[in-house]
C-alpha cells in the first residue's frame, strides 16, 4: 500500500537496530531510525541490486521523494539505452 503524508508525519521508531522499513512502491522506501526518516530508493542496475538515498523527512516530502524516484529511473533507463546495455 503507498505511504501518505499523515503516515510518514506520524510513523515512530520501533527500536529495530537496523530500522524500520515502509514501502511506497516502485522500489521507494521510508527508512524509520532513530535519528530520523529516510528516502531510499531500492533497484537493480546491471544485475545488481543498489539502493539511492532521496533525501531526509522533512527537508524532503513524500511528493517530492516520488519525484526524485521517477527521475531516477529515468536516467537510469536513459543509461542502459545509451550504453547498450
Amino acid at each position: 500500500m503507498a505511504l501518505t503524508d499523515t503516515f510518514v508525519k506520524n510513523v515512530k521508531h520501533t527500536g529495530a537496530p537496523a530500522g524500520d522499513k515502509h514501502t511506497d512502491g516502485q522500489g521507494l522506501f521510508l527508512l524509520v531510525k532513530a535519528a530520523g526518516k529516510y528516502w531510499r530508493l531500492s533497484y537493480r542496475f546491471l544485475g545488481k541490486q543498489k539502493t539511492l538515498a532521496l533525501g531526509v523527512y522533512p527537508e524532503v516530502s513524500l511528493a517530492q521523494a516520488r519525484q526524485r524516484r521517477d527521475q531516477a529511473r529515468v536516467l537510469t533507463q536513459r543509461f542502459l539505452h545509451s550504453s547498450g546495455c
